[in-house]
């Protein structure tokens, strides 16, 4: 048995190490976009862009490690075409690499304006970092997790940094409104500008316009206002696709196809509908639920979404899904410690913890997993 896994990332090494972590012994090949070996993106808007880790420290394993897991890389060559039919995927340089199994782990692309930086990559973050140590003032377009990130980094650099997006509060969307006020004012206290609530109409050598008709001036303007599935090469594959890879509870999207990570959109049994998750800790589940399906398992992947992120000195982590009605349960947003507990016609369907992390897990445990639980459009990850 042959397994090609596309996608050199942290879905992708999952997937590679749970195989071998299983028993599996066939060939294994990575087909990597980037020239880097797989590495994480949580500390590229944080860690590697304030420069506190050097590039090296994001790497996923050591070379040793990836040297055991008897795996070929190849590293560097976008995939370009899928031929589902013949299990082949042929890449920029004109190889074509066929397998029994394929496993798609592509991830996002980000959107972005002509022009102007965003952050996705290694190679965007050192970039991005060498452009706001040689600047003044900075605007960040994206009032998401990664727009709120890089502005507090850039904060923390010594830059004078606006935060601007259609949002009534950062993170909105991820949070609820009351914990996303909470962020909106920890941001403010740190000295970010905020400029919310309405949309970029522009961005020229002038800086960033506003619907407002305000112009919000800028040495660097980074762009952070979402990313989609990175699905573009895959049109002609026969594949379904709707934001994302379209695929089972068992994250197979065709005989001997399947996708895991950011990219995969799957029917989660336990919700009763289609999700797809952006976050680190759903690629690497989401990589071994593949694993185990490749090596004959026939299990539904249903897992409870998690995310976090840190900002200034503020850590949150969320557990499940944001509902409409919100009650601390433990701390105060006064003393920057809490956690909040999110409800939806009387079921618990979400947890948030700030600076609270070990007490958010236990409240997490009273998520009921067998609700099917009316998650609303807005709920962050699900489509």
């Amino acid at each position: 048995m042959s397994t090609l896994i596309v996608g050199a990332s942290a879905a992708g090494l999952a997937t590679a190490e749970a195989l071998r972590r299983k028993g599996y012994t066939g060939s294994l090949t990575i087909l990597g976009a980037e020239p880097h070996l797989p590495y994480d993106r949580p500390p590229l808007s944080k860690q590697v862009l304030s420069g506190s880790w050097e590039p090296a420290k994001a790497q996923l394993r050591s070379a040793e490690a990836l040297t055991a897991l008897d795996a070929q890389f190849v590293l560097g060559d976008p995939a370009v075409h899928l031929d589902t039919a013949e299990r082949a995927v042929h890449t920029a340089s004109g190889r074509v690499l066929k397998a029994d199994n394929i496993v798609l782990a592509t991830g996002l692309r980000p959107r972005t304006l002509p022009g102007q930086p965003t952050l996705r990559t290694l190679d965007d973050a050192l970039a991005l970092r060498d452009s706001l140590l040689g600047c003044a003032r900075a605007v960040v377009v994206g009032d998401g997790v990664l727009g709120a990130e890089i502005a507090a980094t850039a904060r923390q650099m010594g830059v004078a940094v606006t935060l601007a997006g259609p949002q009534q509060a950062p993170m909105a969307l991820q949070l609820g409104s009351l914990v996303a006020g909470q962020l909106a004012d920890l941001h403010s206290s740190r000295g970010v500008e905020l400029r919310l609530g309405a949309a970029v109409t522009e961005v020229d050598s002038g800086g960033v316009r506003l619907e407002t008709g305000e112009v919000l001036p800028a040495d660097v303007v980074v762009v952070a206002f979402g990313s989609a599935p990175a699905t573009d090469w895959l049109r002609d594959s026969g594949l379904t696709l709707g934001d994302g890879i379209v695929c089972d509870s068992r994250c197979r999207a065709a005989e001997g196809v399947y996708a895991a990570g950011d990219v995969a959109r799957w029917h989660h049994e336990t919700l009763g509908r289609m999700v797809r998750l952006e976050n680190r800790t759903n690629a690497t589940e989401q990589g071994i639920a593949v694993a185990a399906t490749i090596l004959g398992a026939d299990q539904a992947y249903t897992p409870v979404p998690y995310f976090w992120t840190d900002q200034f000195d503020a850590k949150i982590h969320v557990h499940g899904f944001i509902g409409p009605d919100v009650t601390i349960a433990e701390g105060s947003l006064a003393d920057g410690r809490f956690v909040a507990r999110y409800h939806r016609d009387g079921e618990l369907v979400g947890v948030l913890g700030w600076n609270m992390p070990k007490q958010a897990r236990q409240h997490r445990q009273e998520i009921t997993r067998g609700c099917r639980a009316t998650v609303a459009a807005s709920t962050p990850g699900a489509a």
